[in-house]
This record gives structure tokens, C-alpha cells and sequence, in this order.
């Protein structure tokens, strides 16, 4: 999702942060490094420390990818069977909880806002008549962005409310965390083991509601030694 409207204005497609790749089984390591993630799979980025490992015997930690210490123990990947996706999800979905709490209270007395993808597609349908400007200055004198605007300007750290989020805060507290639930396993993006990529179409709530849709159904039935990588982008 955009992550700040004022930005120049691009073709509305979604906005990537993270993608998951299913690594093939005769993939060596030897191709998963940072500098290899372009030539091995056409992704320029870098391995990130997503997933939460399982408890695992010492003879495993081989198996995974970037493996840190603490609890839970962050890496950048491994098989799924000690991967603790299950955790994962919770405990999006808990901290996506507090955040609409949070969102709820911050927004309360103002009215529902369009989301940018909204302004953004009409400056795109004719830009001389809907000038970019014009677009972002709509978008930011709603109410409700203000209000969110407001409380960023004057936090810092994980109490942030991310505005690009808006149109998922505004489906309601369920909405919210499952979207942040499943997004914390599958990412922005995935890339199946045969070398499909599954992307949402735009930031469009709805949009990202079908990419979340296919790519957690495709890890569900994912074979527990299917290994994950997660590479920031």
C-alpha cells in the first residue's frame, strides 16, 4: 500500500515491501544469498528476519536461513515444520488488536475517509484535469487523515498508525487483524516453488484481500520441508 500519498504519482500498482519465496528443493544455499536473490529468482532486495523459528534440535539450525538468537528466535527462513507460522499469525493478529483500539479512539468524531488509491486512479484517468497536487491535497484535508496525521506528528515508534492502511482500519477491528495476521506470513508478494508469483493488483483493499486469499491457501497445503525465504524489498 502507499506508504506516503505525497509522493509523485506512479501507475497504481501495489506496493511491495516484503516477498516470500518458496525455494526449490535442488536450490543450493549457495544461491540464496543476498547478492544471488536477482540472479537466482529476478528479486533485488534482501534477506529479511521475518519468520519465528520453532524450538529445533542443534543438528537443525542448518536448515535455517539467518537464524538470530532470543525468543522467539527471528530468521529469514527454513523448512515450514520449524517455522512457527501458527505464532506468527497470533500474534499479528493481537498486535493489529491493540492498533484498531488505538485507531478507534484517534479517529473517533470523524467521518469515514476515502482511501488514496481513490484520488490517485482519478488524477491517473485524466491528469490535467485532476492534477497530482490536487489529488494529494483531497486526500490529506479529510478529516480522519488529519486526525491520523496529528497523532503521527506527534508519536513515535510502534504507536504509529500507518495512513496507507486506512481502507484495512476502516473495515473494522476483525478485518484489520486478520488482514495483518495473514500478511505477516505471506508478505506483499510470493513466489511459488515453479516460479509463479502471486502479487495483488493494486493497494485496493480489495485487491490485497484476493492476493492474501490465494497465497495463504497456497502455504496451507505447503509440504512441511517446502523451505521459505522472506527477502525485503
Amino acid at each position: 500500500m502507499a506508504k506516503d500519498p505525497a509522493r509523485k504519482a506512479t501507475p497504481p500498482t501495489a506496493t511491495f515491501g516484503t516477498m516470500i519465496v518458496c525455494v526449490p528443493d535442488d536450490l543450493p544455499r549457495e544461491a540464496l544469498t543476498a547478492h544471488q536473490l536477482d540472479r537466482t529468482f529476478g528479486v533485488r532486495g534482501t534477506l529479511s528476519p521475518r519468520f519465528w523459528a520453532t524450538a529445533m534440535y542443534p543438528w537443525q539450525r542448518g536448515q535455517m536461513f539467518g537464524l538470530r538468537k532470543g525468543r522467539p528466535a527471528y530468521c529469514a527462513g527454513g523448512p515450514v515444520r520449524l517455522l512457527d507460522l501458527h505464532g506468527m499469525r497470533q500474534a499479528a493478529g493481537m498486535g493489529a488488536g491493540i492498533r484498531h483500539q488505538l485507531f478507534s479512539q484517534i479517529v473517533h468524531g470523524t467521518r469515514p475517509a476515502t482511501p488514496w488509491h481513490v484520488y490517485q486512479a482519478r488524477h491517473l484517468a485524466d491528469p490535467t484535469k485532476y492534477p497530482y497536487d490536487t489529488a494529494a491535497a483531497d486526500f490529506h484535508h479529510q478529516p480522519r487523515v488529519n486526525a491520523i496525521r496529528m497523532h503521527n506528528a506527534a508519536t513515535y515508534g510502534a504507536g504509529r498508525i500507518a495512513v496507507g492502511e486506512l481502507e484495512m482500519y476502516q473495515a473494522g477491528s476483525m478485518a484489520y487483524q486478520h488482514h495483518s495476521a495473514l500478511t505477516a506470513i505471506v508478505g506483499d508478494a510470493l513466489i511459488t516453488a515453479d516460479g509463479a508469483k502471486l502479487v495483488p493488483v493494486s493497494d485496493a483493499m480489495a485487491d490485497r484481500v484476493t492476493y492474501l486469499e490465494q497465497a495463504h491457501r497456497l502455504l496451507a497445503t505447503t509440504d512441511p520441508d517446502q523451505r521459505l525465504l522472506a527477502v525485503a524489498l
